[in-house]
């Protein structure tokens, strides 16, 4: 059967982490887990909470020479560990702070005793194989029903995925690197990139986890070059944003767990004076892809990795389903993203497949629309959500049966996107002229809430179920939507004799002079000095019969309307805001209008 070493360190003696800025030799962190293997108690499996990078790296590594199986969830609610004690009732909690409060039979990482020897006095340097079958850990997904999802993880596939994504970024048996990691070790990504890659690449690690800028740069500046920054793209923006002054250098940068804009890696490969590598994996098949982003969208499957497009599942309107197989992948996986094929080895990636959205006949994606709101001037922050039908009809009137909702040209319901976003001192009007430069006015977000911050996690993700409470709070707090502007052209108007008889209808300039007047009356200010830059009458309007007039105002500061009888549309257009010396001639002042 084969084996494979516990760390691919070519002595005991090279440095495999750095603690506190001290640096830790190969022989004694061996040495160390030795220790904590034979301290661990019974249960053969183990809930690895530390905190430290170090202590979760030496007990994750004496489980495994133990022969215990670490349980890596994504969160630890007390939801999470309830169904890991159902998963496995033998599960003990190893933790190293005082205060831990998990409701599992608790371990505190156990230091050595300070009054003994130093721990690599008389360490036997001898290096564990450990058999490619056994299992070294489960990580686990969240499933359709929320409950956690195991995925188990040989010793045997992890050496594979992390041989063939250090070979990709050019760090298998180099010279010595050390890896500082923003993201948490018990997540797939940094379990891989921060843990796993300095094990099996023979690199070093820092043992501390720096979430702010000043951290970020502290512990950059601690450990030697060259070294590699393992981070998430709201961590890097933060760091980026955070002062003009020069950021410690780096030889290599790591980005994952959300799509990158190719302007923001493009200001890091600037401001770090390092490449910045984007990966692309899932907790089910490890990383199996890379990309530049500075220099383009592209993919680049790993070495042996295949995707095969399989059709749709019936009900399915996502598209083809991507699998994946080959390489380090042990059995073919299906995939949730949209993914396009380019060649055998290359593809794009448009978004998870649940993130398409078809609003009014039209789609795009989450992601995309994500990515044009973060890329505005002044935005800090911001994520578009698609409310459940629930949400809408309990948090703000946007359910069915509410008259107000948007409807598209056959009169069926238009759900509406809201949007959250983090802009200190950038206005509403502002910000949604911005946006109307940038998306198609079917995806304008209905409402647009500013919040202080997003709640995301350690790895700058943000839960759907933690996005949608706080979607709430905001909601329950917003007010009303506007209720539409509404009129009637009564059946003895001057304009209506001979227009025409037997079967009399509203010309359309009625239409437009009364349209007009009600948008002056909305937003208090004249339109005497603007000019009507077009118009539509798609179907006539009768003498008597009920108007509902919509308009809101477009990137140019033009304001656009529609008239509507039922689900009828009457009648459109678009009032162009005039020039400057107009507007100063006639004594008014531009501003926005807003629904």
């Amino acid at each position: 059967m084969p084996s494979h070493p516990l760390v691919f360190h070519s002595s005991p003696d090279q440095t495999i982490a750095w603690r506190d800025g001290a640096p830790v030799p190969v022989r004694a962190f061996l040495a160390d887990v030795a220790r904590v293997a034979a301290a661990l108690p019974e249960g053969g499996h183990v809930f690895n909470v530390c905190r430290d990078r170090y202590r979760f790296t030496v007990s994750l590594c004496a489980a495994l020479v133990a022969g215990k199986i670490s349980l890596l969830p994504s969160t630890h609610t007390p939801d999470t560990v309830r169904q890991l004690a159902a998963f496995a009732p033998d599960a003990f909690c190893l933790h190293d702070t005082p205060d831990c409060a998990i409701d599992l039979p608790r371990f505190r990482y156990p230091e050595p005793d300070a009054d003994a020897a130093p721990a690599d006095a008389d360490a036997d340097a001898a290096i564990p194989r450990i058999d490619a079958s056994r299992i070294m850990a489960y990580v686990f997904t969240s499933g359709s029903t929320g409950a956690p999802v195991p995925h188990r993880k040989t010793w045997g596939f992890l050496v594979d995925n992390v041989r063939a994504a250090a070979a990709r970024l050019g760090l298998l048996d180099a010279r010595p690197c050390t890896i500082v990691g923003t993201v948490p070790a018990q997540h797939m990504y940094g379990f891989e990139s921060t843990v796993l890659l300095a094990l099996i690449g023979g690199l070093a690690f820092s043992n501390r986890q720096p979430f702010y800028p000043v951290d970020i740069r502290a512990e950059l500046d601690a450990v030697p070059q060259p070294r590699v920054l393992v981070t998430s793209p709201i961590h890097l923006r933060a760091l980026l944003a955070s002062s003009e002054r020069a950021l410690p250098s780096a030889s290599l940068v790591l980005s994952a767990t959300a799509p990158l804009a190719e302007k923001l890696a493009r200001d890091a490969e600037a401001r770090l004076a390092a490449p910045l590598i984007e990966i692309y994996g899932s907790t089910e098949t490890g990383q199996i892809a890379t990309r530049r982003t500075a220099h383009g969208a592209t993919w680049a499957l790993f070495p042996g990795v295949r995707l095969d497009a399989r059709a749709a599942a019936p009900g399915d309107d996502g598209g083809p389903t991507v699998w994946v197989s080959g390489g380090h992948v042990e059995e073919p996986v299906p995939m949730g993203d949209a993914l396009e094929l380019l060649d055998d080895t290359h593809f794009l990636l448009h978004g998870r497949k649940a993130d398409l959205i078809n609003i009014a006949g039209k789609r795009t994606s989450l992601a995309y629309l994500n990515h044009q709101l973060n890329a505005i001037p002044g935005v800090v922050d911001g994520v578009f959500f698609m409310p459940d039908d629930d949400t809408r009809g309990e948090h703000g009137g946007h359910d069915k049966h509410d008259k107000h909702e948007a409807h598209d040209r056959h009169g069926e319901p238009v759900a509406r996107l809201v949007a959250l976003v983090v802009a200190p001192g950038v206005a509403v009007a502002d910000l949604q002229r911005a946006l109307r430069e940038r998306i198609d006015a079917a995806f304008m977000p209905r409402p647009l809430l500013f919040v202080d911050a997003l709640p995301r996690n350690d790895t700058g993700k943000l839960p759907r179920n933690v996005l949608a409470a706080l979607v709430a709070r905001q909601m329950r707090g917003a007010p009303p939507p506007p209720a539409p502007v509404t009129f009637t052209i009564p059946a003895d108007h001057p304009a209506l004799p001979g227009h025409f008889p037997g079967r009399p209808i509203v010309p359309g300039v009625v239409l437009l002079d009364h349209a007009i007047s009600a948008i002056g009356a909305a937003l208090n200010r004249p339109f005497d000095t603007w000019r009507l830059g077009s118009a539509k009458f798609p179907s006539p309007a009768a003498p008597g019969e009920p108007l509902a007039l919509a308009f809101d105002t477009a990137a140019s500061g033009a304001i656009r309307f529609t008239v509507r009888a039922g689900p009828r549309e009457v009648a459109s257009g678009v009032l162009s805001a005039p020039s400057a010396p107009q507007e100063r001639a006639a004594g008014t002042t531009r501003q926005t209008a807003g629904r």
